[in-house]
């Protein structure tokens, strides 16, 4: 049960994001953080060398099989389209596409990052200087306006990583079904979706024996500390990683190591020993599970190819 100083957050003057969802989530009688926070630039980092470890097996399987079907997917891509990536970031990816799509008329990178965009443009713009790169700010769980200039265009959007697989079912449907306004009639769409398997694996890939993923977790609390003035003692919560065999998806918590309190903002809130802040999920999915959560967003599916072990898929979708 979480115990909250009597404080309104009216009294309070807060113009964070974070803070607010800080409050509410630590207040429910299930505590956690939403995983969007974990990504600031200290957490974004740790999760590049994520990508590196020898368990975090998605990353590196999901390039192969970009890089081994990138040419069959520009095949596929009537000359003078626009490539519209959603949550685009580095855009390291791309460009296994981009290399083989010689006819496009330009790419789109949506990402909420100011910094993430402008590394990234500047980067593609000078492997690929003939390219229109086109980018827009924004949160694309929303229909996004497109630049007038591409109206009428064929549209493929790039979804990679897995993303999805942090939501639950009705949001991911939801954003699967704006994904299909903002591509349209006959838009096309790539995504990556991991697979279930053997849940010693997926456990490993989220808890590496380095401990880089513990320490991308703990980040939150330093962040509550750094940005917010929070007294989160880190060493009093530890990193878990499971699989829940009934929901199909990893679950990650921070857990707390004794009963403490700690002071946010002016807030306190109450930890029992053993009690669980829940911050961030992966769902894991079977091939036919994975189309017919697409099929309720108005998409069918084209192809699907995955690596020799079956450990993560890619799919083409098309728009019903």
């Amino acid at each position: 049960m979480t115990l909250v100083e009597d404080m309104s957050l009216d009294t309070i003057e807060v113009d964070s994001d974070f803070a607010s969802s800080l409050f509410d989530g630590l207040s429910a009688p299930a505590k956690s953080i939403p995983c969007r926070f974990l990504y600031d630039a200290a957490g974004s980092a740790l999760f590049e060398k994520i990508t590196a470890l020898p368990e975090y097996y998605p990353t590196r399987t999901e390039t192969e099989i970009l890089r081994d079907r990138a040419c069959e997917i520009a095949r596929e891509t009537p000359p003078g389209s626009v490539l519209i990536e959603f949550g685009s970031g580095s855009s390291l990816k791309t460009e296994l596409l981009l290399a083989e799509m010689h006819d496009l008329y330009a790419y789109i990178p949506i990402d909420i990052s100011d910094a993430a965009l402008r590394g990234a443009q500047g980067r593609i713009e000078e492997r690929f200087p003939d390219l229109r790169v086109l980018p827009l700010r924004g949160d694309f769980a929303q229909p996004i306006p497109m630049p007038p200039d591409v109206a009428g265009r064929p549209r493929l959007g790039f979804f990679p990583g897995s993303t999805i697989g942090n939501l639950e079912n009705p949001t991911a449907i939801k954003l699967l079904a704006n994904m299909a306004q903002m591509l349209g009639a006959n838009g096309r769409l790539v995504i990556g979706a991991d697979l279930k398997k053997d849940e010693r694996r997926l456990v490993s890939a989220y808890d590496d024996a380095a401990g880089v993923t513990a320490a991308f977790n703990l980040n939150l609390l330093k962040r509550a500390n750094r940005e917010l003035g929070a007294d989160f003692d880190v060493g009093q919560f530890d990193h878990l990683a499971e699989y829940d065999s009934n929901r199909g998806r990893i679950e990650i918590f921070l857990v707390s190591q004794a009963e403490q309190t700690v002071e946010v903002l002016g807030r306190r809130f109450r930890f029992a020993a053993g009690e669980r802040v829940h911050t961030e999920h992966s769902h894991k999915y079977d091939i036919e599970g994975f189309h017919a959560l697409a099929a309720r967003a108005g998409w069918r599916p084209v192809h699907v190819w995955t690596d020799e072990d079956r450990l993560f898929s890619v799919h083409t979708l098309e728009t019903v």
